[in-house]
């Protein structure tokens, strides 16, 4: 576990990797399993190690939206927030491949922030970083139309899996964006014409080039 987080967190203190080694513990996720759910009491939080997970918020009705993809090298800022004030999780974080992460007890955040530096920093970053692609999120909803939210959706979930090979299904995606599979299905095609993308049975190839020109 420590040359795992030597190599995906290269600016944390030395001593701090070796106090997470000596009171986390490695996890394996397989893809699309749950680490958990809104609601869930959260005692610990993921840094991941390998693959990369996906962040949902939940309604009281079991509504899903996606709100971000947190990689190698990350942490979830929403986990950090509930653990830092102990309160449940507000979101649903899920395995968007098969992953590996080290799961930290809460308890130590505090004083960590006062003993490392690099820690207190690394935490920074994580809000500012996820403060901003949140904004991006509500802009999205906001301000975009559906095609532009389902386009940087796509581009998101292909970065998150290394592929342009998505293997969905119009009713997922419509799910994850609170609207319909008749209206995503519909944008889909749309897209397909204008040669951004080619719909298959359960998948969807996205050309190359065609969505890393829109958000890169």
């Amino acid at each position: 576990m420590l040359e795992q987080l030597q190599k995906v967190f290269p600016s944390l203190d030395q001593n701090l990797m070796v106090e997470m080694v000596q009171n986390g513990s490695l996890k394996k996720l397989d893809k699309e399993e749950i680490l958990f759910s809104a609601g869930h009491e959260v005692s610990d939080f993921p840094l991941v190690l390998s693959g990369s997970l996906r962040i949902l918020r939940e309604d009281g009705e079991g509504n899903e939206h996606y709100l971000y993809h947190i990689f190698a090298g990350e942490t979830c800022a929403m986990s950090l927030t509930c653990c830092m004030s102990h309160r449940p999780s507000k979101v649903k974080i899920v395995a968007e491949d098969d992953s590996e992460i080290a799961i930290i007890p809460t308890f130590l955040m505090d004083s960590w922030m006062t003993k490392y530096p690099s820690w207190k920093s690394f935490v920074t970053r994580t809000y500012n970083f996820r403060f901003d692609d949140l904004l991006e999120t509500i802009d999205s909803i906001a301000f975009s139309n559906m095609d532009q939210r389902l386009l940087k959706y796509l581009y998101d979930k292909s970065r998150a899996i290394a592929s342009s090979t998505l293997p969905v299904t119009h009713q997922g995606i419509a799910y994850e964006l609170n609207t319909t599979r008749v209206v995503i299905s519909r944008l889909l095609k749309q897209l397909e014409n204008k040669g951004l993308l080619k719909l298959g049975r359960n998948k969807i190839e996205l050309e190359k080039g065609s969505l890393t020109k829109r958000f890169v």
